[in-house]
């Protein structure tokens, strides 16, 4: 039921829209950390509820978890409020950035202040896994699945692939329903079609922005890497609008900012079709997740009081620990580069174990240090 103010939602929401970098799974680290860590506004159980039920539907899993925990807290109020607030900050600050990279013909750079906030995000990310595995890996079972779908997810099998087979593992381990791993393949066959299809010509202007990043939210699951590989697909190789190098620029644009990476379709649509271009594509890559999200909400009473839905939970909720301890794993393999990048993981552990620092500012630690760092380097 929800029991708080709107403006509450739309403070707590504004200040992460400002200052949570580092993509979904240290997004999920930093909702946990200031809403149930610091505010308590919820239990560590039902967070993970809600991050399971983000990570079962199409769109954004970090603004689906935003719009989830907005609407929690204050209703159907705090359910927009908490999704604009989230997404705004990134946006503005992405028309702002592509309008500079139009008007100058230059990549923003920020190098220096992002090898330090890296190593933090690691971190953060780490610290997650650990602390939603205390509740989700609680007995063989769900520690089974966890170590599984990691293997998977470290072998390269899909997100949403790991995250239903692991429902379905979790409902066949409590025999709620017999046989249930049987059903597996027939379940992930319709996922791996999912944005197969042929591309068809298209104009390049907002309406067709508009339809075509809708497409992709409707059919994005998991992780950044398949927001680019959906954007390469359709947008490079497909209908010809941006090139390869507009491509990563975009990427890189989405991961500079704060907010969702996802964004990148902000700065996509104004090279595409300027300003209105812009929020044609942001319209359509957002649009699906709110929409997933609604029709969720009156379902997630009804499934709590589900045996069959509680089992299938529990899977989704070890696998989704193990994906984001997987992340974890994967950013440390680009951040930590020396022996002063893997002081800041360490620090920054530390500093989140012992309670003395939130997440918010250890990024800000993390980016002034990363110059200072660069300073001393004379770079």
């Amino acid at each position: 039921m929800a029991t708080g103010s709107t403006a509450d939602v739309g403070r707590a929401f504004l200040r992460l829209g400002l200052t949570a970098f580092g993509g979904p799974a240290a997004h999920v680290a930093l909702m946990r950390d200031e809403f149930v860590r610091r505010r308590a506004w919820l239990s560590e159980a039902e967070f993970l509820d809600l991050v399971g039920a983000a990570n079962l539907i199409p769109g954004p899993t970090s603004t689906e978890l935003a719009l989830h925990l907005g609407h929690k807290r204050a209703g159907n109020a705090g359910f927009f409020l908490a999704g604009v607030a989230f997404i705004g900050p990134a946006v503005v600050l992405v028309v702002a950035l592509a309008w500079a990279y139009e008007a100058v013909g230059a990549r923003p750079e920020a190098l220096a202040a992002l090898a330090g906030v890296a190593p933090v995000v690691v971190a953060i990310v780490a610290h997650a896994a650990v602390g939603l595995g205390r509740s989700a890996l609680r007995d063989p079972l769900t520690v089974a699945i966890g170590a599984a779908a990691a293997l998977a997810a470290f072998a390269g099998a899909a997100e949403i692939a790991i995250l239903l087979v692991a429902g379905i593992a979790g409902l066949a381990g409590r025999r709620v329903v017999p046989g249930g791993m049987r059903h597996a393949s027939a379940m992930l066959a319709p996922v791996g079609l999912a944005g197969s299809a042929a591309v068809a010509a298209m104009a390049a202007s907002p309406a067709g922005l508009l339809l075509v990043f809708a497409r992709i939210g409707a059919v994005l699951f998991g992780s950044g890497y398949l927001l680019v590989a959906l954007l390469r697909s359709e947008l490079v190789e497909g209908l010809g609008w941006i090139t390869e190098r507009q491509l990563l620029d975009a990427v890189a644009i989405g991961q500079l900012t704060p907010g969702p990476v996802t964004t990148s379709a902000t700065f996509i649509g104004w090279l595409v079709a300027g300003p209105v271009g812009a929020a044609a594509a942001t319209i359509g890559i957002f649009a699906p997740a709110f929409l997933a999200v609604a029709v969720s909400i009156p379902l997630l009473p009804r499934l709590r009081r589900s045996p069959a839905a509680r089992a299938f939970l529990d899977g989704v909720n070890a696998a989704a620990v193990a994906l984001i301890g997987v992340v974890a794993v994967e950013l440390a393999r680009v951040a930590v580069v020396d022996v002063p990048t893997a002081a800041l993981v360490v620090a920054g552990l530390a500093a989140l174990f012992t309670g003395r620092v939130g997440s918010a500012a250890l990024i800000v630690v993390g980016g002034a240090a990363g110059i200072l760092l660069a300073l001393a380097r004379g770079g």
